[in-house]
């Protein structure tokens, strides 16, 4: 049967708190079988014969929004898209690695638009670097995602025109089947 994780925005932020055992559990009420959560922010792995990410972000959305009482945004992957986000290479190696930096992976529903990259690169930072790859964006952040001006608002989301989600790499590696 097929892996999935789902990748789950506006869990544990903005007042909206969800218990792991919950989240499990309202997948588990989806027909979902072995179900687990890594870290508290939304990340949820499980098995599901379903192979459509579109038919299960609807499903999951639908589920939570009813469950929990607000949306959900989510956005799904295989762990073969999983194995490939980890394994693309969107900025040099020293970069990634330079004291201070981290990388982060966006999550979208579809690839974005060809202006998108052009609306990422006027956004005003000079500690952010941008590369989309598909439905994701890297983000290289060379103040951390604290120290980044463009992620503790919403001029990503609005630069992009759609809802996103954002972990670390460190995150999505350990996600990713070995």
């Amino acid at each position: 049967m097929p892996r999935h994780t789902a990748f789950l925005r506006a869990i544990n932020v903005g007042g909206h708190t969800v218990k792991m055992d919950r989240l499990r559990a309202l997948f588990e009420e989806m027909g979902f079988t072995n179900v687990a959560t890594l870290i508290a922010s939304g990340n949820v792995i499980f098995d599901s014969p379903a192979r459509n990410a579109g038919t299960l972000e609807k499903t999951i959305e639908e589920h939570l929004r009813k469950s929990l009482g607000y949306d959900v945004a989510t956005f799904i992957r295989s762990a073969a898209e999983l194995a490939a986000i980890v394994n693309h290479q969107p900025f040099p190696v020293a970069d990634i690695d330079a004291e201070g930096t981290s990388l982060h992976v966006m999550f979208l529903h579809h690839p974005p638009a060809g202006e998108v990259q052009e609306k990422l690169s006027a956004l005003p930072s000079d500690v952010d670097e941008f590369h989309v790859h598909g439905r994701e964006i890297y983000s290289l952040c060379r103040a951390g995602l604290s120290g980044s001006p463009l992620f503790s608002g919403t001029s990503v989301d609005r630069a992009i025109g759609a809802p996103t989600t954002a972990r670390n790499i460190t995150t999505v590696r350990k996600l990713s089947p070995r």
